[in-house]
């Protein structure tokens, strides 16, 4: 089958990326010296290949929110890239993010219309197409991009859209269900309005006592214990508010618990009742563990009643009653909106004239994504929304941010957050602050030139940042042993690498294969060594820095920057004016 996909100016001559270390700066943490929070603050291309090492795989949420390519100036940014620039550089981030996400974890990338139709094709290629989840049509009542300014051609933007893709279909946590609460009475009213019939408009007034009757077994062979009921009594809602002279949502409040409706749904439990009781109009109650389905695993109680064995299902497993206030469950789809947007830039006490993303939208994500202590990463972090809100969440997270936003908003925000900020949504999950955060500055690049245009490794690395670089580049984990000091790094149980800055002979080498047992292997990266000695031991290998590592990336780039966030939102001022 032909493979589709996105082509453009430049597409498969990327350059490669130097796998960069972190440079951890424990004047800039805040909070918990033990937490595993980290802010990074470079190029957010460089910080993801960091990270892939160590975090490849264990990432179960990722949101972004990358620029829009509105083709628009801001006071912060400009959001104006040439197309196939904009292509490139998120290629080649969605790659490594991909590499980050675990299996059963989502991707969620918020854009609008100018570009969210390509970066679709983009995720299909990188993803696979049948790794797609969902667009969520997401209302903002803003402006997406500049307000006015050649609308009165078009119609106005107040929509954006998240494309939401998985590492694996088949391994996919499913997503957990999200709710809108609706005023029960305003529920019913709606759809009297719309010519339809409210179905629960029952209550099971009286139900005296249950004897047993019968135990049959499921498909599983467990037991399924069957109850007849005795001297049970049902009345409608209309009858209940006559006889008590109360009103209908009097009777809804009194009686939730109770208030109920039946259906003729099919089921194999239902079949194997209706074959085990008599054909009267009795009321049976069965009590059981399901196998499978939302009460899996849980004990169950369920109701039927009648010649036909209908099922009596419970307003309360549709609707949620708080103090004196019923709201109907409205289970969510694609299109969400409900959130608050003209309060957004409160949030967080930073302020950000080019806009933020509400804290209850990351809420929601991560609300149906992931459970505590789940990692989740936003490397187009902004003012710092999406880290905010997993530290309320108790999530763990990873934010990337270039630039004096880092410093300016993300740093602040979280600081603000972990004593105890009470914006946004803290007041929803009673958040009194707490938790942490490491903050990380990516190392320069290793090599480097000299006055003759040589490559020799950057004079900012000392000993320590240049053994972490090399064992990096070279695919092992920096790892220095306490008694062994040519032991400074591993890929495999048996298998080491050495770094120095001194010459290697062959005295020092003999010395070294000395100590190396059978079992183990050791790479060593050296600027120089005695001619031969790459070929002297069969489980040694000598390469040299910086030559060895010249081939593996594009040294000296500090910057491949998409450094813009989230386009501006206008304020209900603005909103009412056009």
């Amino acid at each position: 089958m032909q493979r589709l996909e996105l082509t453009w100016i430049g597409k498969g001559a990327e350059p490669a990326v130097e796998p960069r270390i972190l440079l951890h700066d424990p004047s800039k943490d805040y909070g918990d010296p033990n937490t595993e929070n980290m802010l990074i603050h470079g190029d957010n291309l460089l910080a993801l290949k960091a990270l892939e090492q160590q975090y490849a795989g264990q990432v179960k949420c990722i949101y972004i929110d990358p620029p829009y390519n509105t083709g628009e100036a801001f006071a912060e940014y400009d959001d104006n890239y040439e197309h196939s620039i904009w292509l490139g550089l998120m290629y080649q981030r969605l790659q490594l993010l991909r590499n980050l996400l675990s299996e059963d974890g989502a991707i969620f990338v918020q854009l609008n219309d100018d570009e969210m139709n390509y970066c679709k094709v983009i995720l299909d290629e990188i993803f696979g197409r049948n790794n797609f989840v969902n667009i969520i049509s997401l209302f903002t009542k803003v402006s997406a991009g500049a307000s006015g300014g050649g609308e009165d051609k078009k119609l106005k933007k107040n929509m954006e859209y998240i494309l939401v893709y998985s590492k694996s279909m088949s391994s996919l946590t499913t997503f957990k269900p999200i709710y809108k609460n609706t005023p029960l009475m305003r529920y019913i009213a709606n759809m009297k309005e719309d010519g339809k019939s409210y179905k629960y408009t029952n209550v099971l007034v009286k139900c005296e006592s249950v004897e047993p009757y019968k135990v049959i077994k499921d498909g599983s062979g467990e037991d399924i214990e069957i109850f007849k009921v005795n001297d049970y009594e049902i009345k409608t809602i209309n009858q209940l508010a006559k006889d008590e002279n109360i009103s209908q949502e009097d009777v809804y409040q009194k009686y939730f618990d109770n208030v109920m409706t039946t259906t003729n749904a099919q089921t194999s439990i239902r079949t194997r009742v209706w074959d085990a009781t008599d054909s009267e109009n009795n009321m049976y109650m069965i009590s059981y563990i399901p196998r499978s389905g939302k009460n899996k695993g849980e004990k169950t109680t369920l109701y039927f009643m009648g010649k036909q064995k209908v099922l009596l299902i419970w307003l309360k497993d549709t609707a949620v009653r708080d103090g004196k206030n019923i709201y109907k469950k409205e289970r969510i789809g694609t299109y969400w909106d409900g959130f608050s947007w003209i309060n957004v830039n409160k949030e967080g006490a930073v302020t950000f004239s080019g806009g933020k993303k509400p804290e209850q939208l990351i809420q929601r994500i991560l609300e149906m994504t992931t459970e505590p202590n789940d990692l989740v990463l936003d490397s187009f972090l902004g003012s710092g929304t999406t880290a905010a809100v997993a530290q309320k969440m108790g999530r763990k997270y990873i934010g990337v941010e270039l630039g004096e936003h880092c410093y300016s908003l993300c740093k602040p925000r979280l600081d603000r957050v972990i004593d105890g900020d009470q914006t946004g949504i803290s007041k929803d999950l009673n958040w009194q602050g707490g938790g942490g955060y490491k903050f990380y500055e990516l190392a320069p690049s290793l090599i480097t030139k000299d006055k003759y245009g040589n490559p020799v490794i950057s004079e900012q690395f000392n000993s320590i940042m240049l053994i972490a670089a090399v064992a990096k580049l070279n695919g092992y984990f920096f790892a220095p042993d306490t008694d062994v000091f040519w032991k400074q790094g591993y890929s495999q149980d048996k298998s080491f690498i050495y770094v120095t800055t001194e010459y290697l002979d062959a005295k020092m080498l003999d010395s070294i294969a000395s100590d190396l047992s059978a079992m183990e292997s050791l790479l060593i990266c050296t600027p120089a060594f005695d001619i031969g000695l790459d070929k002297r031991y069969d489980n040694i290998q000598v390469k040299k820095i910086p030559k060895s590592v010249l081939d593996k990336c594009e040294y000296g780039v500090d910057n491949y920057n998409l450094n813009v966030v989230d386009i501006p939102i206008i304020d209900e001022e603005e909103w009412e004016d056009d």
